[in-house]
């Protein structure tokens, strides 16, 4: 019986690593894979029985991991973070749930004949959405920055707030069992029990933390223990307050000053992982097949409120008042998959109403679950396709990653935010990440490749990863961590020399992606060029100015970084990129001091060389003109001679003109003297010949 025990914990853990595997590598969320394997295991192959596995331990289990759930969600709940994501999201965790809850719970009353008791349960259940299932489908489908904020913010505020709501409901219906006289006594004791224990106990908690009155490596320990024990001691003195008493502690810590949870919270995302994969295999290997067939039509009549009733009146709604289009709501309406909060405290609480006998108690987990599945699989397939036809992706993924936050990576990250590109910096040095906001550098303060990461930094966009930090076990993970995300290609590294004695260790793929800008150049290479004077400098590589004038100018010493085309698109400079850059780019480049002084007696050449070219264009101008001069008053000799003697030529023609007209005259004078005196010798005749007759 123990090595069973024993095999089927191992299994848990071996088919949990398997499915959270499987859904990194197909980008889907993991919930999906974990509940498959889940009801194979269980309600399909009956290999798995959690109940029969764990006994009267299954109980605590569930209620410890649902508890250590809880605090790392509400640990996330920052207020200060919260405020800066605008006012939808505020009105969506707010009005948005009231919203939901009271579409949803009319809904579950009406179509499947719950009791309002458990309607209400129900639908405060599924009012939350959550970052393990929201980040995943964000990544694929890629929606605009502002969107994608939108919904990943949500998913994080609304887990804490909306398992409150639930706690709250579940409170009022157990107390119920009660006398009467007992109902709001017992209901107010929960309220001030858990707001007041958990607000002490993250108190108390967070001056230990800052006095560092535990040891650095004892703290992640001291903390989840003290939260076990006051969870369990706030249930042993008011039955199921405990949720809202860690809730509360969660909050208080994240929203406590000078209190550094990082490392707390880098644990607790580690733990939940496995609480999350391990819980949800044995929640859905609880399932009672048939019970979901049973629900039947009115289980999806639930499930299409949910969808196409409940969300879109809340988006609508929440989004009164702001400033995004109709399209950007019909997206956000369509995209609110349900995640493991919802399955892990729906189970919770059905173990409970059924040992309260409330009827309909074994009908809720079914419904739960068919509204996870639902809701993930419809939206993960179809976000994708909605977001692309109402226009509403990510423009492009030109944006940078830094990981690294130098005062050379502030510089240049600086000028690529000038140029319109998206540049986020990361780094655990909480002083370079506070230099860059007060540059007001996008930042993300802590491991970039961390879970914490995963579901609060905003990736839409960014396209690249230039890891270029100081932390020499921490790059490498880094580096392999966004290979995996973005592929091997739009990753790279600085070449770091101290990485010799280690080689056997890194993978040649790896070794050879460590050339960015260049062979050689390290983190303690560009430190040592910023430091000595080095400035970032943007070119623009023309006919009139290739690079090979540009090398001319500077020297052998400037470094090319990156270069933007004439359509926008961001290449990075490595050891692998060609160095002939071409014609009509942006070309960013770091200039050392060297390169500057030799490009001010480069200029200096130049001008003098232009002044000569200048001087010499003159005077060959000047001999020009000259010549054209003589050239034009030979010519306009040329020209006056031939018009004398065209003129000549005229007068010769008119004078030959005139002498013929003349000698015309003399001879038509001629012929009418002649003519007269034939007229005159025929009228003679005439005469004579009348006498001779008479």
């Amino acid at each position: 019986m123990v090595e069973h025990i024993t095999g089927m914990l191992a299994l848990i853990g071996v088919l949990s690593l398997l499915c959270q595997w499987i859904g990194w590598k197909l980008h889907l969320p993991a919930i999906l894979p974990l509940l498959l394997c889940g009801l194979l295991m269980g309600p399909v192959m009956g290999v798995l029985n959690p109940d029969e596995l764990f006994g009267d331990l299954l109980f605590p289990i569930i209620s410890l991991g649902v508890a250590v759930i809880l605090f790392e969600g509400a640990l996330t709940l920052n207020f200060k973070e919260i405020k800066e994501h605008g006012r939808m999201v505020s009105h969506l965790v707010l009005v948005g749930a009231f919203i939901t809850w009271a579409c949803i719970a009319p809904a579950a009353h009406y179509l499947l004949g719950f009791e309002w008791s458990i309607a209400l349960l129900f639908g405060a259940l599924v009012v939350v959405t959550g970052p393990t299932v929201i980040v995943p489908m964000l990544r694929t489908v890629q929606p605009k920055s502002s969107l994608a904020k939108i919904l990943r913010w949500e998913g994080i505020v609304i887990d804490p707030i909306g398992a409150l709501l639930a706690v709250l409901v579940f409170e009022y219906i157990a107390v119920n069992a009660d006398p009467t006289s007992h109902v709001l006594q017992s209901l107010g004791i929960t309220l001030s029990l858990g707001f007041g224990a958990g607000a002490v106990t993250g108190y108390l908690t967070g001056i230990a933390i800052r006095k560092n009155l535990f040891p650095h490596y004892l703290r992640n320990t001291a903390v989840l223990t003290i939260m076990l024990g006051i969870f369990v001691a706030s249930n042993i003195i008011q039955e199921e307050s405990g949720l809202l008493t860690v809730t509360v502690m969660g909050i208080w810590l994240a929203n406590m000053r000078g209190v550094d949870i990082a490392d707390i919270l880098e644990f607790k995302e580690t733990l939940t992982v496995l609480l999350i994969s391990a819980l949800f295999i044995l929640l859905a290997a609880r399932l009672d097949s048939s019970a979901m067939l049973d629900l039947g039509f009115g289980g999806l009549g639930v499930l299409l409120v949910v969808m196409f009733i409940a969300r879109p009146l809340s988006v609508w709604i929440s989004g009164l008042g702001t400033n995004l289009s109709s399209k950007e709501k019909w997206f956000l309406s369509w995209v609110a998959p349900r995640g493991i909060v919802a399955a892990a405290i729906s189970s919770l609480f059905a173990i409970k109403l059924e040992k309260v006998g409330l009827d309909g108690a074994d009908s809720i987990v079914p419904l739960v679950f068919l509204i996870i599945i639902g809701t993930v699989v419809i939206q993960s397939l179809t976000a994708g396709p909605w977001a692309k036809f109402l226009g509403v992706k990510e423009g492009s993924n030109e944006g940078l990653l830094m990981f690294g936050a130098s005062t050379f990576s502030r510089e240049l990250a600086k000028l690529l935010i000038s140029k319109n590109i998206k540049v986020i910096l990361t780094d655990n040095n909480w002083d370079s990440i506070r230099k860059a906001r007060m540059q007001n550098i996008p930042v993300y303060f802590g491991n970039p490749a961390s879970e914490h990461a995963s579901n609060f930094m905003d990736l839409s966009g960014i396209g690249r990863v230039l890891v270029m930090s100081p932390y020499r076990q921490l790059n490498p993970l880094v580096t392999f961590h966004f290979q995996d995300l973005f592929g091997t290609e739009k990753v790279f590294g600085l070449n770091n020399p101290d990485i010799s004695s280690a080689r056997h260790q890194l993978s040649e793929s790896y070794l050879k992606r460590l050339s960015l800008f260049g062979e050689g150049v390290s983190y303690a290479k560009l430190a040592s060029l910023m430091a000595k004077g080095a400035i970032i400098k943007v070119t623009n590589i023309t006919e009139n100015f290739a690079f090979d004038r540009f090398k001319k100018r500077y020297g052998e010493t400037a470094m090319p970084l990156l270069y933007i085309t004439k359509e926008g698109e961001l290449h990075v400079v490595s050891g692998l990129t060609n160095v002939n850059f071409p014609i009509g780019i942006e070309l960013i480049s770091l200039l050392p001091q060297e390169a500057q002084d030799r490009a001010v007696e480069q200029r200096a050449l130049d001008e003098e060389a232009e002044r000569q070219a200048k001087a010499l264009a003159k005077a060959e101008a000047k001999a020009a003109a000259i010549i054209a001069a003589e050239a034009r008053a030979e010519k306009e000799a040329e020209e006056a001679k031939q018009r004398a003697a065209e003129k000549a030529r005229r007068k010769a023609l008119e004078e030959e003109e005139q002498a013929r007209l003349l000698a015309a005259e003399e001879a038509a004078k001629l012929d009418e003297e002649t003519a007269e005196i034939v007229e005159e010798s025929i009228k003679d005749e005439t005469l004579a010949n009348q006498k001779e007759t008479t």
